[in-house]
């Protein structure tokens, strides 16, 4: 028999939780039923992502995107609702941000240099006084070639701004929405910066740097560390897993 907290206790040591800092609420953000028999995956709480893992028989939902991210908040509208939906059904909900972001083997940036067979991999772009993403070498093949590379992996339709090297050697990854992290990368003269949403500023920053951006979506660019956390917890338990794509192109 799995328990919720066998669930939480393993999850929150494997990410160090208690030593990333955060605004998000890491761990247990709403508490279900103690004993866990299927356990749903999804990169962000909403609503239809509830619906979806009670209709699939869910205890238990973990989530990269939680509802708590660091201010008190009233139990009203589509934020009241989703709780509710939760407590009514008895269904943990749990989060992981930053400690998922920015883990050396299972997080996001990791695993998709990882993916692209990428060596001396080291960690960069500063968030919140830490190192979040991940850069190293590749062996070289063009922009375009990478960016449909890297939009299989992800499912993703790339946007790319193309300022930087048409021959990729070197690339950064902060993925979901850290372009603001560009200088960091154009500090480093990268070839590449991958992350997930790029806003209005990226364009120039990329310009004036000579670094080319490819932007796979906040959403698809965090898939596969959720994945990859699903594929841990089977694992360590003997639960039920399925993964729910609440498909989003932002």
């Amino acid at each position: 028999m799995t328990t919720r907290e066998d669930v939480v206790s393993f999850v929150n040591d494997y990410l160090q939780i208690s030593s990333v800092p955060d605004s998000s609420l890491n761990g247990l953000q709403v508490q279900g039923r103690g004993v866990v028999r299927k356990i749903v995956f999804g990169v962000s709480a909403s609503l239809e992502l509830f619906k979806r893992a009670k209709a699939a028989g869910a205890d238990m939902i973990i989530v990269h995107h939680g509802l708590l991210w660091g201010k008190e908040q009233a139990l009203v509208g589509a934020f009241g609702q989703r709780v509710a939906f939760l407590l009514q059904n008895q269904i943990s909900l749990l989060g992981y941000h930053l400690p998922l972001d920015k883990h050396p083997t299972i997080g996001h940036n990791a695993l998709l240099l990882k993916s692209l067979d990428a060596k001396n991999v080291r960690p960069f772009a500063l968030y919140h006084e830490q190192q979040i993403g991940f850069y190293g070498d590749i062996k070289e093949i063009s922009l375009s070639a990478l960016t449909r590379k890297l939009q299989k992996i992800c499912d993703a339709k790339a946007r790319v701004l193309p300022f930087g090297p048409q021959k990729i050697r070197t690339v950064g990854i902060v993925s979901g929405g850290g372009w603001s992290m560009l200088p960091d990368g154009v500090n480093l003269k990268l070839d590449l910066f991958v992350t997930g949403s790029a806003d209005e500023p990226a364009q120039e920053i990329c310009r004036e740097g000579k670094i080319n951006c490819v932007a796979l979506g906040h959403y698809n660019s965090e898939k596969i560390g959720v994945l990859a956390l699903m594929k841990l917890v089977a694992e360590k338990f003997p639960v039920e897993t399925e993964f729910i794509d609440i498909q989003n192109p932002l």
